[in-house]
């Protein structure tokens, strides 16, 4: 299903949060332009580890893409991608604050130009306020934001989740934010400007911490794999290994209680609600601890499985790739790519009607389609060879 066949996308965006906001308007099957700086391209190609000589993090977010190499330093670069914004139907862009309106291809400019055009921008901390110029990358939100401070064990140090969540989420605000851009240009043939930021995203990741912050009037601690509003809901050692347990109802309480044979854990005044066992927090966890430790991961894993409580091993990547669930969900993709054979990426996590997800293209290599990109533009052969003399596209 490719909803959005016929939508023509520039992407001006390097690093992470907007090449995925990018692949995923691909995936749905709009024309995606990768705009990207000629001999260098975009940050990520030369991110470590490589596969060809290409970074393993860029191959992650620039599926269904074709690249053109444009320097948008030089006039004849601007001119090009101010003409090719007149016709697209969305622009995206994650340059430092005034440095998209420096290179002519700013909100104000093009939505002006093209009013059906949909642009969205952005940034670390916003477009507005005192950090406007602010640089962020995910892990500066990390610890802007406090979530660096509540990551980790109790009287452990900062800690990174290491898997760049606020870019990563920052991506799916700006897909979502696009998606209703286009619904409301359906009813009123206007385009609009939206922002999405790191340091918003971050924030709205702390909703529900927040609103128990603001109503203890206290810093929550940090909690290891633990939730200060649930009990028992961590992990535990079992007796060859960690185990992740998540008992977050009263029935599913009683649930643990009869199966292990204790229902009188049931009825206990410290352990018969969630708020019982939060107020009791040491003692439930310690209870539950003695009783784990006894029997196998695989064993609770099973037991819960059961009874009907959820619960998970503490996988690896390796083991949650090996795991048949994985297979049956279609989630790994394979795909042959020109020049690095066959490579493997992630499906994106939606399905429609029950149909297999594919990659219609690999990750572009750097300028490959530059020609190709700029006749469907209208550009005539002539005006192409006179943006490759000045230097304004790559030699590709």
């Amino acid at each position: 299903m490719t909803p959005l066949t016929g939508l023509r996308v520039l992407d001006f965006s390097k690093v992470l949060a907007g090449p995925l906001c990018g692949q995923w308007l691909g995936d749905l099957g709009a024309d995606v332009v990768k705009i990207e700086p000629p001999g260098v391209g975009d940050d990520t190609r030369g991110w470590p580890p490589f596969r060809g000589g290409v970074g393993a993090v860029f191959l992650s977010a620039n599926r269904n893409k074709r690249s053109l190499a444009l320097d948008l330093k030089t006039p004849e670069g601007q001119a090009a991608a101010q003409r090719m914004a007149r016709e697209a139907d969305v622009v995206i862009e994650s340059y430092a604050t005034g440095v998209a309106e420096r290179l002519g291809i700013g909100a104000e400019a093009l939505c002006a130009a093209n009013p059906r055009l949909i642009h969205c921008s952005i940034s670390g901390f916003g477009r507005s306020g005192p950090l406007a110029k602010g640089l962020g990358y995910d892990v500066i939100l990390q610890a802007f934001s406090g979530i660096m401070a509540m990551t980790g064990e109790r009287g452990g140090g900062p800690i990174r989740s290491p898997f760049s969540p606020i870019d990563q989420s920052t991506g799916m605000n700006a897909f979502s934010g696009i998606l209703a851009a286009l619904l409301e240009r359906g009813r009123t043939g206007k385009g609009c400007r939206l922002e999405v930021s790191l340091f918003e995203t971050a924030a709205a990741l702390l909703g529900y911490s927040l609103q128990i912050y603001w109503e203890k009037g206290a810093l929550p601690e940090k909690s290891g794999s633990g939730h200060e509003s649930l009990c028992p809901y961590q992990a535990f050692d079992a007796a060859d290994g960690p185990v992740l347990i998540g008992i977050a109802s009263d029935n599913l309480w009683r649930r643990f209680a009869a199966g292990i044979g204790r229902p009188d854990l049931a009825e206990d005044p410290r352990f018969r609600t969630n708020a019982d066992r939060v107020a009791h927090f040491a003692e439930t966890v310690a209870l539950v601890q003695e009783i784990v430790a006894t029997e196998s991961a695989a064993h609770w894993v099973e037991f819960c499985g059961r009874v009907g409580i959820p619960c998970a091993a503490i996988n690896t990547l390796a083991d949650m790739l090996a795991h048949p669930q994985t297979a049956a969900r279609g989630v790994v993709m394979d795909y042959d790519h020109p020049t690095l054979g066959t490579l493997k990426t992630l499906a994106q996590p939606i399905q429609f009607n029950g149909e297999a997800r594919m990659v219609r293209s690999p990750p572009p290599l750097l300028g490959e389609h530059s020609t190709a990109v700029l006749e469907g533009f209208g550009f005539a052969a002539a005006e192409i060879a006179a943006l490759r003399d000045a230097g304004a596209i790559g030699p590709a």
